[in-house]
């Protein structure tokens, strides 16, 4: 079985885009540890973070925002306005938060995805993919019987899926 993401999250966070649920404290660990490499805007370290792991952790936004703030209450870091970029808020470490950044930089959160646990994650998206797909396919020009037959498919795959989360490791 893959492993979780950081967050603990089965969902982790890849299908849909967004949706895992890390805990806030592996969500700070990758902020401060993203912010040793170069200032960035939160929605910059959401994308950055999605791509360094292949898309199997993404935290959201409802994340990723209020640990910006926690840090930059706690003096960790501070926001710059960019009036270029439509008053976005740019990051960046300050004196004070540079040695937990250091810390946090050694063993990042992304470090946990393994590449074959990334390319696992995209073989099963794509799957996923083309499954939806055949499903499209199959709702918009097939006929009745094989609507129902594929909702019956849908059915027993939802069983399987469930059955091997349910299997004892």
């Amino acid at each position: 079985m893959p492993p979780r993401h950081p967050g603990g999250s089965r969902h982790g966070g890849g299908f849909g885009g967004g949706r895992g649920r890390g805990r806030r404290g592996n969500v700070r660990t990758a902020v401060l540890a993203l912010l040793t490499e170069r200032p960035m805007h939160g929605y910059e370290m959401i994308q950055e973070l999605a791509s360094r792991t292949g898309g199997a952790w993404r935290p959201s936004p409802g994340s990723v925002y209020p640990t910006l703030q926690l840090l930059e209450d706690e003096g960790l870091i501070e926001a710059t306005v960019e009036q270029a970029g439509g008053g976005r808020k740019r990051f960046t470490l300050t004196e004070a938060g540079q040695a937990e950044a250091t810390r946090a930089a050694e063993a990042p959160p992304w470090a946990e995805f393994a590449e074959g646990t990334v390319n696992s994650w995209h073989e099963i998206r794509e799957s996923g993919f083309q499954a939806m797909n055949a499903l499209r396919q199959v709702m918009m020009t097939g006929t009745d019987d094989q609507r129902e037959r594929a909702a019956q498919v849908l059915d027993e795959t939802r069983r399987k899926l469930y059955a091997i989360l349910a299997e004892s490791e």
